[in-house]
């Protein structure tokens, strides 16, 4: 039994990690591209998009292509269906007059099925600046809410697993206090086991409720890791649990008590960061200097915040960062995930309460204050995370920086990005 629920908790870590893969290949490809090689234009340029669509490699004559053309996440300013008589077309995609993003969408339908694509071109995206709110508290906000933090014991609790350390390390499950009681911290700690000391890595997760299986493979490089949860609950429970939070306690969490800066979500999880940064330091085998934090989307946006927070970290590695610019949407252009001021939710997020309590969790208001050394990874054609609003966070940086694009991507990973991340981080990490 015990083996059955290894298996499935090892499954269930194996699924979440193939959603940042390339997605699989379907049998109709529409590959949508701008005249640009780098996709990037000048305001007042004009960008044209073609539109392929190929079938075993080969174009798809006469398929039938309907495409809209717009601000990312936005309604469509162009809307048109055509003949791609030699299955390619090109199409007059216009221009933006300001600093910005605009996205080609295609379908073909071919056989009775249809195929999608998209392109997406950026006007001086280095350019785009932020729209939400800077509080002219938001320091003693933090600074007061890392005191109280600091006020209570992390009650340590590690146990061993047994079955996922390696030959060179030991793998433990860990519970810390947060800063409130029976708010606690999860994660997966892995430690070389043997003697010295060791940088430190924390790996932030992505937006939803899972388990962790942890990174040995890491910790056998000599680097200690800790990839934690955010939702105060185990991390090595059946999946089946975390499927009926997912889809009944938990379910809309990154919206829980926005109208209350003090009791919204993600108070507790920006500190669980500061908090698993106060274990990995504390540890004897810490060599207590080289200390990093990575993660993608919400994990991205973590990995910005908790550089901002806690001065301890010396490096960043951020994929698609989330929970950046959202109030977008309220300037007429794409805000970040989770969209709380999109079409579907500005009804009831639209109020003084809650855009009150944004400008102290926008991940641009923490990338303001990043001083130390970041590496960033995305594409341009990310549907959850609008590139407007990771620029938008990106800018304010004044930090040292390196932006590494994949424009094709969308919220997703090729293996040469994950490559490149780990990389860098490693390097940084081991640096003598």
């Amino acid at each position: 039994m015990k083996n059955r629920i290894l298996l499935s908790q090892f499954l269930l870590w194996i699924a979440v990690i193939s959603l940042q893969a390339q997605p699989p290949r379907r049998p109709v490809e529409v590959i949508v591209s701008a005249d640009h090689e780098d996709w990037t234009y000048k305001p007042g340029e004009k960008v044209q998009f073609t539109v392929q669509v190929l079938r075993n490699g080969y174009p798809v004559k006469n398929a039938q292509v309907r495409y809209e053309i717009g601000l990312e996440k936005l309604d469509p300013t162009i809307k048109e269906t055509k003949t791609a008589a030699d299955g390619k077309l090109t199409i007059d995609g216009g221009t933006l007059k300001t600093p910005g993003f605009l996205r080609c969408i295609a379908w073909a339908n071919v056989d009775g099925g249809e195929f999608r694509g998209l392109a997406t071109a950026g006007f001086d995206p280095l350019k785009i600046q932020p729209t939400v709110s800077n509080p002219d508290d938001f320091d003693k906000f933090w600074e007061d809410a890392k005191k109280e933090l600091a006020s209570v014991p992390m009650d340590a609790k590690m146990t061993l697993l047994p079955e996922r350390c390696t030959e060179r390390t030991n793998v433990y499950h860990l519970s810390l206090q947060n800063h409130k009681q029976n708010l606690r911290v999860y994660g997966i700690l892995s430690i070389p086991k043997k003697e010295g000391k060791y940088p430190a890595l924390l790996k932030v997760p992505g937006a939803g409720v899972r388990a962790y299986y942890g990174d040995p493979a890491t910790a056998d490089k000599g680097i200690i890791t800790l990839e934690i949860g955010i939702h105060g609950i185990p991390v090595t429970m059946d999946p089946s649990v975390y499927l009926d939070l997912g889809n009944g306690a938990l379910n809309g969490y990154p919206a829980y008590n926005l109208d209350d800066r003090d009791k919204f979500y993600y108070k507790k999880v920006y500190l669980g960061c500061v908090r698993a940064n106060d274990f990995l330091v504390s540890l004897p085998q810490f060599d207590g200097t080289n200390l990093a934090v990575t993660g993608g989307s919400q994990g991205g946006a973590l990995s910005i915040v908790t550089a901002g927070l806690d001065p301890r970290v010396k490096w960043l590695g951020a994929f698609y960062p989330a929970l950046s610019d959202v109030t977008g949407y309220l300037n007429g252009r794409a805000g970040g995930w989770p969209h709380y001021f999109d079409k579907n939710g500005i009804k009831q997020n639209n109020t003084k309460e809650k855009l009150a309590t944004i400008g102290y969790y926008d991940v641009v208001n923490f990338a303001r204050r990043v001083k130390v050394p970041g590496f960033y990874i995305w594409g341009f054609n990310d549907e959850t995370c609008p590139p407007t609003s990771m620029y938008s966070a990106y800018n304010v940086t004044t930090a040292p920086k390196e932006l590494k694009l994949f424009q094709d991507t969308g919220h997703w990973t090729y293996q040469e990005e994950r490559d490149v991340m780990n990389n860098w981080l490693v390097e940084k990490l081991k640096a003598k």
